[in-house]
Formats: structure tokens, C-alpha cells, sequence
């Protein structure tokens, strides 16, 4: 069953035609700067994966590591790349139900926000697990 989605303004499209692993939340300060809170991914092969309007997407370099993908029309975050790899991951917030994945996992616990707790019974690591 192939999993759907889009950013707000609908300029970019996602097919994904593949697995997806399970949800990690990333609580590190870039994902919370840059989202408004933590980010819930999943990711996939780049080979699984169609994107209409990828000219819309704008790459944002945080790091020497990895790149930030979100709609240059209407700001929606996307996904994240590390270099030189054949897997991307996606926002959860911009796939269509159903998705079939679950919660794995939370990271870079030891940088979250203080006005929230994380109750959920999911592992959590200090950094990157």
C-alpha cells in the first residue's frame, strides 16, 4: 500500500512505495527551532519515493551532516537528509492516514523543551540512538 502526503499549500507531493521504519521524535533544539516543537519521522528508501514539485522544496543545511527539505511556498517542514545517504526522512505530519507505523523511539531527549514530559513508555536516549 503505497502512503501519501503533502505540505500545506499542496506544491509538493509525496508517494512512498515501501517500507517506512517506525516514528522516531527527535527533541533536539534544531528539529524544535525549526518545527515549533519536536519532530515525529519516519524514513525511507530514496528509491520508494516520488515527490511532485520538488522544485518547490527548499534545502536548508543545519549542519555539515545533513539537510532540512521544506516547501519554499508555504514553509511546511519535510524531511531530512544525511548526506551521502540513499534513505530520506519524512514528517510525519505531512503523511495522509492510514500510515501503518508506530512509535519507536524518542531522541536527543537531554535537549527537549521544558514545558512538556514525555509519558508514552517509548525508549528514550540523551542523543542520537
Amino acid at each position: 500500500m503505497a502512503v501519501t502526503g503533502s505540505c500545506l499549500c499542496g506544491a509538493v507531493r509525496l508517494t512512498i512505495d515501501g517500507p517506512m521504519r517506525p516514528v522516531s521524535f527527535c527533541h533536539c533544539t534544531q528539529c524544535r527551532r525549526q518545527s515549533g516543537h519536536f519532530v515525529a519521522a519516519t524514513a525511507a528508501a530514496d528509491a520508494d519515493m516520488t515527490i511532485e514539485g520538488d522544485e518547490s522544496i527548499s534545502w536548508y543545511a543545519a549542519s555539515d551532516a545533513a539537510r532540512r527539505g521544506f516547501c519554499a511556498a508555504c514553509g511546511s517542514l519535510l524531511l531530512w537528509k544525511t548526506n551521502g545517504s540513499d534513505r530520506t526522512s519524512i514528517m510525519m505530519g505531512c503523511l495522509d492516514k492510514p500510515t501503518g507505523v508506530t512509535g519507536r523511539k524518542h531522541i536527543f531527549c537531554a535537549e527537549k523543551g521544558d514545558y512538556y514530559e514525555i509519558d508514552d513508555g517509548l525508549p528514550q536516549y540523551a542523543a542520537y540512538e
